[in-house]
């Protein structure tokens, strides 16, 4: 059953994707605490992270043909940023336009709490939390009932990516300083667009124009990139926050599924129906071969409320990605 700000459990379809394989920086102290001058209300020109040159065949003129006639049959908007981690090659599609976070903001926050507890705060993870019924919130099949007996930031982590629970999630954005605290570690990043401005649910209630609770594709996905694939987080906190990412059970109809039978996908999903029917998601994607991961960040939402989300477009989007990349055919 759908939550509507939540993500669903989807269960283990990927049987299915062969199918529709066509379809360091701040201080810590400031990302942390306290009030900064780079808020959730502060926009400047996004800081551009050095990358390889690419040599992959980028297929941008094909791609943007591909998601306009998507589109149009879609009914609804849709922003891709996908990027070769190994070459730099980069497509992106209303990749510097912005769209709600939803849920997807849950896998940067979870970085932001790896990053903290590896710099200022020792024993962060193990650390128990405990809440009052009345802070629970709609779609929290793991937290719900449990903040007497609390739950560790490790466990809270666990909850918040790969059920995408909207309590733990809450939680896990207390140990930051809230959403102004993950907007500071945004900018740590050198994402200077992505935003949050609200808890768990209120910030799935959106609108075309609105800036709060939002991010750009390309800007999400060069976060993703860092803190999976890059210098954003020592190996073990990286290696940790992936496996999180993989073991997600909301995502199988996504991006997961607009890939071959044999990626390896982690990833985070964001959902929405009072969001113009929004179906989000943001992944780091292994090909067979073993080589350098992708990494794809694929945010949509219908033209008018009242519409569901749909997620065969994201995954539909995925697969365009993927072989403008040139790394499907």
């Amino acid at each position: 059953m759908r939550d509507v700000h939540g993500d669903r459990p989807l269960g283990d379809r990927r049987q299915g994707r062969l199918a529709r394989a066509g379809l360091a920086a701040l201080a810590a102290a400031t990302l942390f605490g306290g009030a900064a001058a780079c808020g959730a209300g502060a926009e400047a020109p996004a800081a551009q992270v050095a990358a390889p040159q690419s040599t992959a065949p980028v297929r941008q003129d094909q791609v943007q043909q591909e998601l306009r006639r998507l589109e149009a049959s879609y009914k609804g908007r849709i922003g891709m940023y996908a990027v070769d981690t190994g070459t730099g090659a980069k497509v992106s599609y209303r990749g510097h336009e912005r769209f709600p976070l939803l849920s997807t903001f849950k896998a940067i926050a979870c970085g932001a709490v790896l990053d903290k507890a590896r710099r200022t705060d020792p024993g962060l993870m193990e650390r128990r939390v405990h809440w009052k019924a009345a802070e629970e919130v709609r779609h929290s099949p793991i937290s719900g009932g449990r903040g007497e007996a609390g739950m560790t930031v490790t466990e809270l982590c666990d909850a918040t990516i790969r059920y995408s629970d909207n309590t733990a999630g809450n939680m896990v954005l207390k140990q930051i300083g809230g959403p102004a605290g993950l907007t500071r570690y945004f900018r740590s990043l050198g994402d200077r667009h992505s935003r949050l401005d609200r808890w768990e649910t209120d910030l799935n209630i959106w609108k075309p124009g609105e800036r709060r609770d939002t991010t750009l594709p390309a800007a999400i996905g060069s976060d993703l990139r860092r803190l999976t694939a890059g210098d954003a987080l020592v190996k073990q906190d990286r290696e940790r926050l992936n496996g999180w990412l993989k073991g997600n059970t909301t995502g199988d109809e996504r991006i997961r599924a607009g890939l071959p039978e044999g990626w390896t996908v982690g990833d985070k999903t964001g959902t929405a129906d009072t969001a113009q029917g929004g179906a989000n998601d943001i992944a780091i994607a292994w090909p067979p071969s073993g080589g350098a991961p992708i990494v794809i960040a694929v945010y949509t939402h219908r033209n008018e409320s009242g519409i569901a989300p749909e997620d065969e477009v994201v995954a539909r989007t995925a697969t365009i990605a993927a072989r403008g990349l040139g790394k499907i055919s």
